[in-house]
């Protein structure tokens, strides 16, 4: 299966020297202290973020076309809408260390620093699998589809990062002190180096990334096969990704239905990769089904809000 890309080796660069310059701007000019996010700064910043993303969506429609463009659009709309699932992560991480409001933009800034270089890896991987064994593809189908039927019909259940096993090894072998010392991961004292807890929120917030990696990077190559539409649609939703924390952590509780929308969704890429070798889904009946599931979800959670208790 041969894995036809638009992006060359100019884009790739580009691409990434793009990424790294805003993020420059992000934590060396417009949030050099450590400070708490505003939600007014917070809606702003993720409007800048998904301007951007439609920018480029634009400049993808004038050089190669509609179908890219429209795969690209489709990509980024679900991997920002899987993204969500991360926000109720970190609400939940941040409670259970007892994160400082204003130290929080920096754990966020570093740990999704990270997962740029982690997500790279799985689509890099994903692609490479795809291209030497085609079957791959309907195992991201089976996987996609037992997920969202099991995010579709459990309950609400409790995350645990503490239990996550990089966690405990962390907490098992790295010598930590027991307080925040503001934005430092690490302190020297008595000759030694020791973690601070700030650390210790990076690394689970790094390891639950892992986990939603594995869920959405087979999503989106249920839409596309193009090693440089996976990734920088996945890089956009990442990167606004923090900027929505702020702007929602406080709102979450509003859209009860969503992660039912999700996990649809997640049956629906699953499905099409199972049918792909006898019938292909229109790329534009595929973001209309995305945006018609998340969409349905929100105005059920606005007009059908569930009865407490």
């Amino acid at each position: 299966m041969a894995l036809e890309s638009v992006g060359t080796p100019s884009l790739w660069v580009g691409f990434t020297l793009f990424v790294l310059l805003m993020l420059a701007l992000d934590l060396g000019v417009f949030h050099r202290r450590a400070r708490e996010v505003g939600a007014r700064e917070a809606l702003l910043w993720t409007a800048v973020w998904i301007g951007l993303a439609l920018l480029f969506n634009a400049g993808i429609y004038h050089w190669f076309g509609a179908e890219r463009a429209l795969e690209f659009l489709t990509g980024y709309l679900i991997e920002k809408a899987l993204s969500v699932d991360n926000i109720f992560v970190f609400i939940v991480i941040f409670s259970m260390f007892a994160l400082p409001a204003r130290l929080q933009h920096t754990v966020l800034f570093w740990g999704i620093l990270g997962a740029l270089v982690m997500r790279a890896l799985f689509i890099f991987a994903g692609a490479a699998l795809l291209q030497q064994f085609h079957w791959v593809i309907y195992l991201f189908g089976v996987f996609l589809v037992y997920t969202g039927g099991k995010l579709l019909f459990q309950g609400e259940g409790e995350v645990h990062p503490e239990r996550n096993p990089l966690v405990r090894l962390f907490r098992r072998f790295v010598p930590s002190v027991g307080e925040y010392r503001e934005g430092r991961f690490t302190v020297v004292e008595g000759g030694k180096r020791y973690a601070t807890p700030l650390l210790l929120v990076l690394v689970a917030v790094e390891a639950t990334d892992i986990v939603f990696a594995v869920d959405s990077i087979p999503a989106i190559f249920a839409i596309t096969t193009d090693p440089f539409i996976v990734y920088t649609s996945n890089i956009f939703a990442i990167l606004g990704l923090r900027a929505l924390y702020f702007a929602l952590a406080d709102m979450m509780g509003a859209f009860p239905y969503l992660k039912s929308g999700l996990a649809l969704v997640l049956v629906f890429v699953g499905g099409k990769m199972l049918v792909s070798g006898v019938f292909t889904i229109p790329i534009l009946v595929s973001l209309g089904v995305v945006v018609l599931l998340l969409g349905g979800s929100v105005a059920a959670s606005w007009l059908f809000p569930p009865r407490k208790g």
